[in-house]
């Protein structure tokens, strides 16, 4: 037993910004980048493939509010009307991916955008984000009942990549919200603990 209260857990500060778009207009895409990089939606809704990215992108950035979802909750966010997956590959290797979730009255959050550390500062982050915005713009083409998208929106936080925000704002997002909160400090989770440095 721990002589260490709980109240003494490590914690940190965590500043949380959010963003959006009101509307296509706002979108300023990125220029593709060299090379085969492809973008393809995800259409099986598939709670492996979906664990892999989300533990692959963002768990050396402590990405955790997923990893304790069963296989069947997991699946249940996947297979919403309107949810959405685009992976960006390189080369056939998924390099990264752009989440898309539906919302209420035409409104869609970019819920989870990144890139596998690997393929990180080789120009596909952008490239990704404009296409996975530009998704959400036109998910009512996809998704028959669904009204037009009318606003689309993202946060982002301080334990993202130094790339993040500027790469939010470079393609026409607009700060709405800032919000700081303490979280509990935890350890990278992965994909493999350690993998990455801190």
């Amino acid at each position: 037993m721990s002589d260490i209260p709980q109240s003494a857990a490590s914690t940190t500060e965590v500043t949380v910004w959010s963003l959006e778009q009101t509307s296509p207009a706002d979108l300023r895409p990125a220029r593709a980048p060299a090379g085969d990089v492809r973008i393809v939606r995800s259409e099986v809704p598939l709670p492996e493939f979906s664990r892999f990215l989300y533990s692959a992108v963002g768990g050396d950035i402590r990405w955790t509010d997923r990893l304790g979802l069963t296989y069947a909750q997991w699946q249940e966010v996947l297979e919403r009307p309107g949810a959405e997956t685009w992976v960006a590959y390189e080369n056939g290797t998924p390099a990264g991916y752009v989440e898309l979730d539906p919302q209420d009255d035409g409104v869609v959050e970019i819920m989870y955008f990144g890139l596998i550390p690997a393929f990180r500062g080789r120009r596909i982050g952008g490239h990704l984000l404009s296409h996975g915005v530009a998704r959400a713009w036109d998910l009512a083409e996809r998704w028959p009942g669904r009204p037009q998208t009318k606003r689309v929106w993202l946060h982002t936080c301080s334990k993202d990549g130094p790339h993040a925000m500027d790469n939010y704002l470079r393609r026409g997002f607009r700060l709405f919200d800032t919000k700081t909160e303490v979280e509990p400090e935890v350890a990278t989770p992965g994909p493999w603990p350690g993998a990455y440095a801190s």
